[in-house]
């Protein structure tokens, strides 16, 4: 049996209590976390700097696992790449084993592997099967061929569907930088810049500001194409700017809206529709209150919207993964069950909430907003620039 010192319990970054309910749950002794995000979550913000962009390395690819025993966190390890080393060096991890001499993923899975026999009487492994390769999957089932292998990813969202303070503060440091971000884009460029020069100064922009820039969804004029591309934004079009930014892993995902020139009324009737839309949504939230309650209080006002026909309203949940927990809705683009709809929804989960209108004439018009879930009500991250930001102030236009 494997023995090690006992982790104190200040130094484990999660709630093992609660993951080991969840564990419980789902009938699973072992939990083998491989995403960058979730490995990140259980380190308590690790991630390997030489691997941020890109996974492949020679013949394999770099794969990180963190092995947690169920009830038994001084059993807990992590399996690492050979270059991860200068950081544990800096940061410790956590985890009574570190083992940070692999250089691919079956090498990394085989020491994995040889860990959990360590523990011993495991009899169902959780995976994350969307992050596991198939040949660290097959080297896996080979060493343990009597073991229950299921997936966690239900059971690893469930344990970050709430944020703590730290990582709340990363959500809204990320959101704010955002909206500033775009603020300055708008206000830095006019008449005859392209959709991609655009997105490149938005980047240039996140990245001043401390973000990792992730997208930026662009749509200008009357088209509803959000790709970056050499259309030019023009006098009297709008512009939609929809980006991602995430600061330490956790995404700021907000759009706002902007016109060259002056919005006449049918703009402002638009924008001011989907605004209350949005407010609307937001309203209800508190913690305890059931998750279904954002969409009844949306769709109730988007019901009533002569733009009806054309416009639609989506919230999902965020942090380091876009549509994590809280799952809202069944019917949205991400293909997932409504589990939290007839739940309630619990102080530090975080949600974005967004309203589209596909104007068959006047483009693209969206907001976006990233709300967080307190005991009281709900807290806003990067409430600015709500309404018709004008192109080109900067410039003197």
């Amino acid at each position: 049996m494997l023995t090690s010192a006992k982790p104190a319990a200040s130094s484990i970054p999660f709630d093992t209590k609660r993951l080991d309910g969840l564990m419980e749950e789902a009938g699973i002794d072992v939990l083998l976390a491989t995403s960058k995000h979730n490995v990140q979550y259980l380190l308590g913000g690790h991630r390997a700097f030489f691997f941020d962009y890109m996974d492949a390395m020679g013949l394999s690819r770099y794969l990180p696992i963190v092995v947690y025993p169920k009830g038994a966190p001084d059993k807990a390890a992590f399996f690492g790449h050979r270059l991860e080393n200068f950081q544990r060096e800096v940061t410790p991890f956590w985890t009574p084993e570190a083992n940070c001499t692999s250089s691919g993923s079956v090498d990394v899975m085989k020491k994995a592997v040889e860990h959990i026999k360590k523990i011993g009487n495991v009899r169902c492994v959780g995976v994350e099967m969307a992050f596991l390769p198939m040949d660290a999957a097959a080297a896996l089932r080979a060493t343990l061929p009597d073991a229950d292998i299921v997936d966690a990813l239900f059971v690893l969202e469930r344990l970050r569907a709430r944020k703590s303070p730290a990582e709340l503060e990363m959500v809204r440091i990320a959101s704010e930088r955002v909206i500033d971000s775009m603020q300055a884009v708008i206000a830095n460029h006019g008449a005859g810049t392209t959709k991609q020069e655009l997105a490149d100064a938005l980047k240039v922009e996140e990245t001043n500001r401390g973000l990792t820039f992730e997208y930026c969804l662009i749509a200008a004029g009357a088209s509803h194409n959000r790709a970056p591309s050499d259309q030019r934004w023009e006098e009297g079009d709008v512009l939609s700017l929809d980006s991602g930014g995430n600061f330490h892993g956790y995404i700021g995902d907000l759009a706002r809206m902007a016109i060259l020139g002056e919005p006449d009324a049918e703009l402002v009737d638009v924008l001011g529709e989907i605004e209350d839309i949005q407010r609307a949504s937001m309203k209800p939230v508190k913690a305890g209150v059931m998750g279904g309650e954002i969409y009844a209080s949306a769709e109730a006002l988007l019901a009533k919207s002569k733009q009806h026909n054309h416009m639609h309203f989506l919230a999902h949940g965020m942090g380091l993964v876009s549509h994590e927990a809280p799952r809202l809705t069944a019917t949205g683009p991400v293909p997932y069950d409504a589990y939290d709809a007839t739940r309630p929804l619990e102080t530090g989960m975080v949600v974005s909430v967004e309203t589209t209108l596909l104007h068959p004439k006047r483009g693209f018009i969206k907001l976006e907003d990233t709300i967080a879930v307190t005991d009281t009500g709900y807290e806003i991250y990067g409430e600015g620039a709500r309404g018709w930001n004008r192109g080109g102030v900067a410039q003197g236009r």
